[in-house]
């Protein structure tokens, strides 16, 4: 009979883990250079800088 590996192998849920891990990191790529989904980020709902003057402070 012959003696079985010492490591078995790379459990299943890794690899699964890390297929999802890589087909995300693809689509924020894509996502990011194609500019699905339009501009967002912290400024967004910021009203433009040329909308006040200088001094002036917000309500």
């Amino acid at each position: 009979m012959a003696d079985p590996p010492d490591y078995p192998g790379t459990p299943r849920w890794v690899k699964i883990s890390g297929i999802i891990a890589i087909v995300l990191v693809l689509l924020a790529i894509v996502v990011v250079f194609t500019g699905i989904g339009g501009p967002h980020g912290p400024g967004q709902h910021l009203p433009p800088s040329s909308a006040t003057e200088l001094g002036m402070q917000q309500p």
